[in-house]
Order: structure tokens, then sequence, then C-alpha cells
């Protein structure tokens, strides 16, 4: 995964970590279109990634994970350009949103407007003290358009995701724990290294019982409970039958750490 513009991507020394870096530090990392052709791109790459098995998702800098979109560029868009922009933007978001691997947002500074939103397309989100969310984009005349309206209401319940949206305003980082926002909370500067041990923890598990959970939720959490336990029973089933099973049930028994392949 090289070539990028505006993403740096690093991996663990075992390749099965991969931190995802917004790169746009001077302007608080907002998305112009080369990012959103980037990151279209690179979440577009994990469907056939072997061997990763939990991305962190952060910004450069410790003044925001992201600030939106970038305005400046827009400025000069027509009608048409500005749609064309934002095709790239809304395939990229639901690239985040059904990757298959477990992606952890760590957030320092300002995620603000499609940074927010960028960020709770993520599976969870790390948070330092100096985290900001909001999605400011009535304020501007414009629209939540990369799931916000869509997301908000589900994990922090739709009364609050109405007023945030509805006035624009700012969420600190001790409100946005306490609303079931934010994951952990922890103290600034921490952000991508708590993400990043939380990221080692899950990459050291079975990565299709992985796979197949983070498939179950999201796809459960969607339809009735007899449909969603039924899909559960089918990931369960899509999982009993790999080499990695057994590995996890001899290591169990010869009391050491399994050895996953993801086989």
């Amino acid at each position: 995964m090289s070539g990028y513009r505006h993403l740096l991507i690093t991996r663990s020394d075992d390749g099965h970590v991969v931190t995802v870096t917004l790169n746009r530090p001077e302007q608080m990392n907002a998305m112009n279109t080369a990012m959103g052709e980037d990151l279209l791109a690179c979440f577009d790459g994990f469907q056939r990634d072997a061997d990763a098995r939990a991305i962190v998702f952060t910004g450069a800098g410790d003044r925001a994970f992201c600030a939106g979109g970038d305005l400046k560029e827009r400025n000069e868009m027509t009608d048409e350009t500005w749609r064309a922009q934002h095709v790239i933007f809304e395939q990229a978001a639901f690239r985040v949103l059904r990757c298959p691997l477990p992606v952890i947002a760590a957030v320092e500074g300002f995620a603000l407007a499609g940074g927010c939103e960028l960020a709770i397309l993520s599976d969870f989100i790390v948070a330092s003290e100096t985290a900001v969310f909001g999605v400011p984009e009535t304020t501007l005349g414009i629209f939540p358009g990369i799931g916000g309206t869509q997301l908000l209401p589900r994990i922090i319940g739709a009364p609050l995701a109405k007023e945030l949206i509805f006035t624009g305003r700012r969420m600190r980082a001790d409100e946005a724990k306490a609303a079931g926002l934010v994951n952990r909370l922890v103290p600034t500067g921490q952000a991508r290294a708590t993400a990043t041990e939380i990221a080692t923890t899950i990459a050291a598990n079975g990565p299709i019982a992985v796979r197949q959970a983070k498939k179950a939720i999201a796809y459960g959490a969607e339809t009735d409970l007899d449909t969603a336990m039924i899909l559960a029973i089918e990931a369960y089933n899509a999982t009993v039958v790999t080499e990695d099973r057994l590995e996890g049930v001899r290591a169990f028994n010869e009391k050491r750490k399994p050895q996953f392949k993801g086989k």
C-alpha cells in the first residue's frame, strides 16, 4: 500500500495491524478530492488484504483527526464538480463502513463535519482529552453527507443526534464519552498508542472469527431478531470449519497461545 498523496500507511512488524493516517496536517487533515480518492483506493484494498487483521484510523499531527471537507477547494467548484467529488467521498465512506476488518478511529483534536463522520464510520473511537466532535454542516447551509444523519442516531440516540445536527454545536471529549460516542477516553497524545494496543489485541485473535463477528453484528443490528440469529449461526458455521478453530482448541488444551493463520 503505497503511492497515496494524502495518506500514510504503516504496518506492524507482522503486518497484521495497519495504521491509516490522514496526512494534510497543515490543513487540519481536511478532505480534498485527492484524499477522497486515496481513502477509496486504500479501504477498497482491505477487501483483498490477507495479512491485515485490524486498522487504526487517525490523523497526522495533534490539532485534528479531520476537520471535514476542504471548503477552500470546494469554493472554486461548479455544482457538477462538487457532485462528482461527493460521489468519491460517498464511496470511500461506504468502504470504511463495510471494511471487513475492525477499524478503530484514534482522535486527537477536531473531528468535525466529514471528519466526525469518518470517525463514526469506524467500529469505535479512542479519543484523547483534546478531542472535539461536531457535525456543523447546517450552519453553512450544507448537510452531513457521508452518513452522519444515519450513524449518529444509531450510536447516541435520535434526540441528542438531532440536537447536534440541527444546532451544529460541538461536543467535547468528556461529553462524547458520556454519550457513548467514544469507547475510550485517554490523556492527550495517547489516542493512537491506545488504539494500536487494542488493535494488537484484536489481531492476536482468530481473524476469521473476528471478521465473521463484525459481519454478524453489522447486519444483525439492521434486521429482526429471528433473522439476526440465523445470520449469527451462519457466521458461526463459517468459523467452526476453519483450521484456526482447530488451532485454538489445541492451543487451549496445550496451555499455549494459538498461532492463527486466517485459514
